[in-house]
């Protein structure tokens, strides 16, 4: 069965790979981009602030890559070196070693096992993953946020649930737009594939639901009536959520909120 992966293509890879080993045909239909803001003041102002925060939550890998990303930017600013990815120490763990001007680095949270992976290789061990990889589950792993300050590194269009959580709460949520999302160019085997027909289409973000909808369009087809009559395989409840309200219907999700997750919720739909 044909598979259609809409997720960035930089980040399809492995997920490929597991639908591969799993049986499946994996085709690549990237209908995002991720862009970090590279001038960002009010981000590098946070980062050279960074110990008046008490938590920095983080709720995607890109927002891991685009904050690391700023502080090496920060870093070889001031030492005069060339900027080179992963300039952050590996051997740093949260609470220790500045990665910036600040004496120490405040706790993390990561929404799941991806984000905190990409923490650590970065050198951070999360002080909190929540075991229902959605933002809103972060919230109690947070402890009593009267008076404490939060740092949500996010996309430029991210839900709003997280930060009000956290306002409600008695928090101060200090968001800032590290990335944002832009529409792909269709990819023209992925488009010939989709037009004779797939077994499935998999959606790993709201953000992917309603950019696949925009390009099918484009391309001249339906977006809920599709050629082979393909399942729809969502991620998790909130981009299940998204689907829906862009009118798909017979929409699944994965149990477990990862692309491992997909994989099993398509194995045993295919069985």
């Amino acid at each position: 069965m044909k598979v259609l992966i809409t997720r960035p293509r930089s980040q399809a890879d492995s997920f490929a790979e597991a639908l591969a080993a799993a049986g499946f045909e994996p085709v690549f239909f990237p209908v995002i981009e991720i862009r970090p803001l590279i001038k960002n003041a009010a981000l590098d102002r946070a980062i050279e602030k960074l110990d008046r925060y008490d938590w920095v939550v983080f709720t995607s890998v890109n927002g891991v890559e685009a904050f690391f990303d700023a502080i090496a930017r920060e870093r070889s600013d001031r030492s005069n070196l060339p900027f080179d990815k992963g300039i952050a120490s590996p051997t740093l763990r949260s609470g220790q070693a500045p990665l910036a001007r600040n004496d120490t680095f405040p706790k993390t949270a990561a929404i799941g096992p991806k984000t905190a992976q990409a923490l650590e290789a970065r050198g951070v061990t999360p002080d909190f993953v929540p075991g229902e990889y959605v933002a809103e589950a972060i919230l109690p792993g947070l402890g009593d946020l009267r008076g404490r300050r939060v740092l949500l590194p996010r996309a430029e269009i991210a839900r709003k649930a997280l930060p009000e959580a956290i306002t409600a709460a008695g928090g101060v949520a200090h968001e800032i737009a590290v990335y944002r999302t832009l529409p792909a160019i269709p990819d023209p085997a992925g488009l010939a594939a989709l037009k004779s027909g797939v077994g499935a289409v998999t959606f790993t973000s709201p953000s992917t639901v309603a950019n696949f909808v925009r390009v099918a369009r484009r391309a001249g087809l339906d977006p809920l009536r599709l050629p082979g009559n393909p399942r729809i395989a969502c991620i998790g409840p909130i981009t299940r959520e998204a689907a829906v309200e862009a009118g798909f219907t017979d929409v699944i999700a994965a149990e477990e909120y990862t692309t491992e997750g997909l994989v099993e919720v398509l194995r045993a739909r295919d069985a």
